[in-house]
């Protein structure tokens, strides 16, 4: 969730209650991902450790830094899970794997995709969009647009409407 970032704003904007605990195991393994070779993984992990400076920053809601580990774990999804257990906390994340293993050790979770998915505007078969198509789709002759909320919007029969604004009728 810190690398995602959407965090800040549900955060910022009182989506959140009670303190936010961020491990230091958490921490370590950002930096970890920022020191990497790899300019995409370190990519991640220093906009990982800037989401942790921004929410440090914000009044509301408190934001700590939990210093103890669980040695005897070695993974940090898997030490994620045991504290959020025995701190009786709620686990935010974006992880779909880490969202079903914390699920099944009765760990309540807080996925922002699933927050994200239920703000999307609702689309009814039958309504009408205007689009910008910006790409191909999968299928043969389709176009692809996005609505503004990131929604992936493909278009039958529109590759040659790559590079412009077109109305369309919602039919799945």
């Amino acid at each position: 969730a810190l690398i995602d970032g959407r965090i800040v704003e549900i955060a910022k904007n009182g989506f959140l209650e009670g303190k936010i605990i961020i491990p230091r195991f958490v921490l370590e393994e950002l930096q970890t991902l920022a020191d990497s070779t790899d300019p995409m993984v370190r990519t991640k992990g220093k906009k990982g450790l800037e989401i942790v400076s921004q929410m440090r920053g914000l009044e509301k809601p408190p934001v700590e830094i939990y210093e103890r580990d669980i040695p005897w774990i070695k993974d940090v999804d898997s030490k994620l899970v045991e504290l959020s257990r025995r701190l009786k906390a709620k686990l935010i994340t974006t992880d779909y794997n880490l969202n079903k293993i914390a699920s099944i050790k009765g760990v309540e979770i807080l996925n922002i995709n699933d927050l994200a998915n239920a703000l999307k505007p609702v689309v009814a078969v039958g309504e009408e969009l205007v689009v910008f198509l910006v790409k191909e789709g999968k299928e043969k002759n389709q176009g692809v647009g996005y609505l503004d909320d990131g929604t992936m919007v493909v278009v039958d029969n529109a590759k040659h409407l790559i590079g412009h604004k077109v109305k369309v009728l919602v039919n799945n």
